[in-house]
């Protein structure tokens, strides 16, 4: 390797030679189940080869160099007969910062002349031969070596074989066949100059192929590229010189995207613009993206254009777009990862092993094919940005459905011998020819043209294909800039207001570091609250997501240290965009707006490419001995180190470098290189601790058992924060307003982080699974556990152990809990249609809301046979200790109360018992009435259940209700002695063990309390764990006791009290209505529940009233609502109405037209319940704050009341009017169960 540097003069660059020894030895061994004995193998293993590694300064790259990246699959040998030609691939590789490298790889093929090696080779297929008739007696994988050749190989080497055909009779003859070995040259680089790279590695084989040997040694050109050669400025262009031509490279400048040069127009070609938005979608929610296709640079291409286009985020898990067969064992990763395998001739993903498929997208690049998760949302505005990205791919040819003619830049580029072409392309290139002379050579460009086809020179080109592949290659980049501007501007656009919600808690940066676990960065439910209904399903999943979570963190830390380049140019470019931005109503309107700079990025680019601004030194003859630099036709040379190593003696800056500056020049680098100045400030580097890829490479058995284990260990820290979050966000905390979590989580962030717990259960279940059903790792273990269980079942089952055992029921009772297998067989009978990942992810649901979650893991996890033979020794089931831990986390979410199955589950049938309760001493009453019941929740209602006579419960089954709010409790029976007194009336859900009370504490039956046959009861969910969360759930409220003609002293300070509680319930429903429609509540508790506005105002109208009742314990404030009615409607009619103090007109009408529709009403609903509808009513039509004053003018009311009461006071009554008057303003909808029988 030789180095200089970025951010010095000079550019980086390695150059490696990869090929074989005749000292390696190498071996032939294979798998029959695994390798088919039809091939013959002509590959050897990574063992097989060496690398020639010229004298560096190989800080700068990760250590050691990773061979099998240049060679993926090995040594290749190959006869004449076969197709010798030459490849290209790139490759990319991380360091432990983060930071990338980049490496170029030209393979081609070198005849053996190493006798040894020949006989060798010879030898193997021999065996092969004979090995390949007796298969069909073979029972065991066999295995041959050669004393002086051959060493054994590992395991995990087997499965770095792969076979290639030898001809028909399967046998290699000296005689009559060469043989040719495939090696490699490689260019290691810190920006992807892909471009400038396979130019000169192709000059560099192109010279040695000749049978003219090139103007200088080899070393020459080596030595000038990675010495001499130096990193063109920001936003300009420079020209150095390859074995046979000139060779451009640029550099975007400040305020552009950063530099990215594979071609987005080939990948986009290869998937469609459809599944390219796609895959970047999946990219973005961080799902497990797996690609596969023959051909590795492809796999590149596609991998470095979606990483590309996430601009201004970074991809933050692993990412190996070529992944060798001896590392498939990363395909069991339990986190997201973004590889590529390549796939063999004929194979098909099903023979691929994949533990985890559920939240994976397979992309098979060659069939055009993206098989991305099911519940993959649709990124915003995905229609309109398929439209714009069609009419850019338009505009240069690529048809947008994909499958086009790509023009891939060929492995040799463009030469001429001619020194005066040169100098005419050059000066062409450069601007420096007029109009004179660029007229003679668009003249010779011409006639080269319609002559076609004679070559310039050996290995050359024709003077028009230059033209054209200099056309192509400027098309390619002005496409490349185009498409990434659109993306860039879509980002821009959804989070152009994003350091509005960064939330800047802490007070310096060691606090935030020290509580970063426990603060949120973000309001995540603020900006969600702005954004258009159809965009919030991707936007909070991928607030959820490590690259956004990084991205807000880099604006945190900004405020003590220096920002990141990506960011800080994210900023700057937004910061623009403000200040040129006139349309601000689009803005604010979020309407889709193309992308403006598009044809401006493509114009600087263009400039650049046809003008060189700066030229490198040529290539020039070194200090070598004599016979050193020998060409011999067809055969890359052995290196000569010692010459090689005069540049990095004379390099300047070769040894002002030290290890403790490394980091800060690769950070430094970075920055130059996207044309950013960070400001004076303390440097910090906030890194994420992520696998390094130097020991993702490394597959040697201890390095695999390594990397498990941080597997292990990353899967349990992932549990304990996505369980942390969740109770934060459910709980929700004190101090939001320092931005400590919010006070309630919508409905969406709360599907989001669920659909994450489901995530994480599928990646650790699939961890280490070598034994599969279906494509959920987890449901598939399910099926496993149940088949089990049904085998240890006895036959001779006892007729009381039926499951249907006897359930007493009274209050506080709740339902015995149902098992992990009566749970899995509820979820195989509903009919959702559902796939094997939906059934995973409905047990999951259905679990965590009965609070079962934890539970019936640990009981799946007790039969450690089954674990055992479902998954290999490495898997986090079966590290103990983790595994009770990871249990552990999820057992705190029992703390909290989650309705996810309910509500996502709407369709389904749901089995619910009803069972009233009577008052104790009174119990024998039920006896004498025929109940119903109508049940109501927010997804709709029961009808009516007839209960059975002589009995308490009734047990029905219906479409799943949701939240239940509502029960309507009657009887049919109105005899005088058909009555009882109600305690209450409890509903349970027998599938998710929910319990509901509806409180009643009422008489049923005519002639007692207000006569009421019929009720409408408010309901309140009590936890599985028997506690009520009153916080949340209010029931109906109690009777109220009318006030004793002795308290006329309190009078007043009960006053106060009830309108304080009056104007709490109409602030609550003033809340409820500015709530976002997903984070609202139950309407009817607000209006009708304890506390709720109902409540208030009866108390409102009881307080000072008189009761000349001697034997009646209550009186209800209907009736003193139907007084003041017919007092007013007989007074019209005795024409009195002047003496009164009301004023005939609509508002008057309406009262009476009211009460007396209500009165009328078929529904036996008593007194009470007449005045819940009457006040429901007047709320929802904008009537009640009318009503009011109306009744407080009556002159019945100064003889129904007390001096001091509230309705005499003409303050508290206007008061009271402009508070029920803010509540015109909203839309007021009730529940069928409070107005059904009155048509108003």
């Amino acid at each position: 390797f030789v180095t200089s540097s970025f951010g010095m003069p000079y550019s980086i660059m390695v150059f490696t030679v990869v090929f074989t020894s005749s000292q390696m030895g190498f071996s032939y061994k294979y798998k029959k189940q695994v390798y088919s004995l039809e091939n013959s193998p002509l590959l050897s293993v990574i063992k097989g080869y060496i690398c020639h590694v010229v004298p560096n300064l190989s800080f700068m790259f990760p250590s050691p160099f990773p061979p099998q990246l240049c060679m993926p699959r090995g040594l290749s040998f190959r006869t004449r007969a076969e197709r010798l030609d030459s490849q290209f691939h790139s490759f990319t590789m991380s360091s432990d910062d983060g930071t990338r490298s980049y490496g170029f790889v030209h393979t081609f093929y070198e005849e053996v002349t190493s006798a040894q090696i020949i006989t060798a080779m010879q030898t193997l297929c021999q065996m092969h031969h004979v090995e390949h008739h007796s298969a069909s007696s073979a029972s065991s994988p066999s295995s041959s070596s050669m004393d002086s050749l051959v060493s054994s190989l590992d395991e995990s080497d087997t499965e770095s074989l792969v076979s290639a055909c030898l001809g028909c009779a399967g046998s290699f003859d000296p005689a009559r066949d060469t043989l040719y070995v495939s090696k490699a040259l490689c260019l290691l680089t810190p920006l992807p100059f892909l471009q400038a790279a396979r130019e000169f590695l192709s000059q560099l084989h192109q010279a040695v192929t000749s049978h003219t040997a090139p103007p200088l040694p080899i070393e020459s050109y080596i030595h000038n590229i990675l010495y001499e050669v130096p990193l063109p400025p920001p936003g300009r262009s420079l020209r150095f010189h390859g074995v046979q031509g000139p060779i451009v490279c640029q550099r975007p400048g400040p305020g552009e995207l950063p530099l990215g040069e594979y071609p987005l127009g080939e990948a986009f070609s290869l998937l469609g613009v459809d599944n390219m938005v796609q895959l970047l979608t999946c990219a973005l929610l961080e799902t497990q993206v797996l690609l596969c296709s023959h051909d590795y640079q492809r796999l590149m291409t596609v991998a470095e254009g979606i990483t590309t286009l996430l601009f201004p985020f970074q991809w933050q898990h692993i990412y190996l777009p070529i992944v060798s067969a001896p590392l498939h064992h990363l395909l069991d990763a339990p986190v997201p990862f973004l590889m590529g395998i390549q796939r063999r001739d004929g194979s098909q993903r099903s023979s691929l092993h994949l533990p985890h498929e559920t939240n994976l997208c397979f992309v098979d690049i060659d069939n055009r094919c993206v098989d991305a998760p099911e519940d993959l949302p649709v990124f915003p505005d995905q229609t309109e940005l398929i439209q714009e990205l069609s009419e850019v791919l338009l505009r240069f040819g690529v048809p947008p459905q994909g499958g086009g003619g790509v023009t891939t830049p060929a492995t040799a580029s463009p030469r001429l011998s001619s020194l005066v072409l040169e100098d005419l392309m050059e000066d062409r290139r450069n601007g420096n020819l007029g109009g004179e002379e660029l007229e003679v050579l668009e003249r010779l460009q011409a006639l080269a043209r319609r002559c076609g086809g004679e070559k310039m020179s050996d290995g050359g080109k024709t003077l028009g294909h230059v033209f054209e592949e200099e056309e192509e290659e400027l098309k390619a980049a002005k496409l490349n800039i185009q498409l990434r501007e659109v993306f860039a501007g879509r980002f821009a656009a959804m989070f152009g207001q994003y350091e509005e919600f960064v939330i800047h808690s802490a007070l310096d940066l060691d606090s935030w570091l020290s509580n970063r676990e426990g603060t949120f960065s973000f309001d995540k439910g603020s900006f969600l609250s702005g954004q258009p209904a159809t965009h919030l399903h991707f936007l909070s999943r991928f607030l959820e997501t490590s690259m956004f979570s990084s991205f807000v963190d880099g604006k945190v830390i900004s405020r003590w240290a220096e920002r990141e380049p990506l960011q800080q140019l994210f900023d700057s470019r937004l910061e623009r965009e403000r200040l040129y931005d006139t349309d601000e109503e689009d803005s604010r309107n979020c309407r889709y707006r193309k992308c403006t700079t598009v044809f401006e990025s493509a114009q600087v680019i263009e400039r650049r490419l046809l003008k060189a601004d700066h030229t490198a030194i040529h290539p020039h003859l070194l200090d070598m001995r004599i016979g050193q630099g020998r060409h011999h036709p067809g055969y890359f040379p052995k290196l000569q180190a010692d010459v090689l190593a005069q540049g990095q003696n004379t390099n300047k800056w070769s040894g002002r470098v030290t290890a403790s500056r490394r980091t800060d020049l690769k950070r430094s680098s970075v920055a130059e290189h996207l044309g950013v100045d960070n400001d004076q400030r303390p440097k910090h580097t906030f890194v994420r601790k992520n696998l390094r890829q130097a020991k993702l490479l490394d597959s040697s058995p201890q390095a695999v058992t390594q990397t498990h284990r941080e597997f292990v260990d990353g899967l349990l820290s992932e549990c304990r924060l996505k369980t942390k979050r969740m109770l934060m966000e459910r709980m929700g905390k004190e101090n939001v307003e320092l931005g400590q979590g919010e006070a309630n989580i919508p409905g969406l962030q709360e599907n989001t982080l669920i659909h994450g717990l489901c995530d994480l259960l599928e990646r650790t279940w699939g961890h280490g699974l070598q034994l599969k059903q279906g494509r959920s790792a987890l449901w598939s273990h399910l099926l496993h556990y149940q088949a089990a269980r049904v085998k240890t079942e006895t036959a001779a089952e006892s007729p009381g152990s039926n499951g249907s055992e006897h359930r007493t029921f009274h209050v506080g009772t709740l339902l015995l809990r149902g098992s992990l297998i009566q749970d899995m067989r509820f979820i195989q009978t509903m009919r959702e249609g559902l796939s094997e990942m939906g059934q995973a992810r409905a047990w999951i649901h259905l679990a965590l809301e009965k609070k079962m979650l934890s539970h019936h893991l640990k009981e799946l996890l007790t039969n450690q046979e089954l674990l055992r033979q479902l998954y290999k020794h490495h898997a986090f089931l079966l590290c103990e200790e983790e595994r009770e831990q990871f249990l552990f986390h999820l057992l705190s979410l029992n703390t909290v109360d989650y309705l996810c199955f309910t509500r996502v589950f709407t369709s389904i049938s749901i089995p619910y018992r009803v069972v009233i309760i009577p008052m104790k001493k009174l119990s024998i009453a039920m006896a004498t009435v025929d109940p119903w019941v109508c049940v109501s929740g927010e997804l709709g209602d029961s009808d009516i259940r007839q209960i059975p006579k002589n009995t308490q419960e009734i047990y029905f089954q219906c479409k799943n209700l949701g939240r239940l709010s509502t029960l309507q409790l009657g009887q049919e029976n109105s005899g005088l002695l058909a009555k009882c007194l109600i305690d209450c009336v409890m509903v349970y859900n027998e599938i998710t063990e929910h319990t509901y009370k509806f409180p009643c504490g009422r008489w049923l039956g005519k002639g007692v309390g207000d006569g009421s046959l019929e009720r409408v009861l408010i309901g309140q969910l009590v936890s599985p764990g028997g506690e009520e969360d009153a916080g949340r759930w209010t029931g109906t409220p109690p009777e109220l006791a009318s006030p004793s003609q002795t308290v006329r002293a309190v009078l007043e300070s009960l006053g106060s009290r009830i309108q304080e509680d009056m104007r709490e319930a109409a602030n609550n429903l003033v809340k409820h209505f500015h709530k976002p429609e997903q984070e609202r509540g139950n309407l009817t508790v607000l209006l009708c529940g304890e506390g709720g506005l109902v409540l208030s105002l009866e108390k409102f109208l009881l307080h000072g009233l008189k009761s000349n009742r001697l034997f009646q314990r209550n009186v209800f404030v209907w009736d003193f609502v139907e007084k003041a009615v017919f007092s007013v409607e007989t007074a019209d009619q005795m024409g009195d109405l002047h003496r009164s103090t009301l004023t005939k007109g609509p508002p008057c009408d309406l009262l009476c037209h009211y009460v007396n529709a209500i009165n009328a009403s078929p529904r036996n609903i008593g007194k009470e319940g007449k005045f819940q509808l009457f006040v429901c009513l007047g709320i929802r039509d904008r009537l009640l704050s009318h009503w009011l004053p109306l009744l407080a003018d009556c002159s019945l009311t100064v003889r129904t009341y007390e001096d001091g009461a509230l309705l005499q006071d003409r303050a508290a009554v206007h008061s009271l009017s402009r508070i029920l008057h803010t509540l015109n303003e909203f839309t007021i909808t009730l529940e069928t169960a409070l107005v059904k029988g009155v048509d108003l």
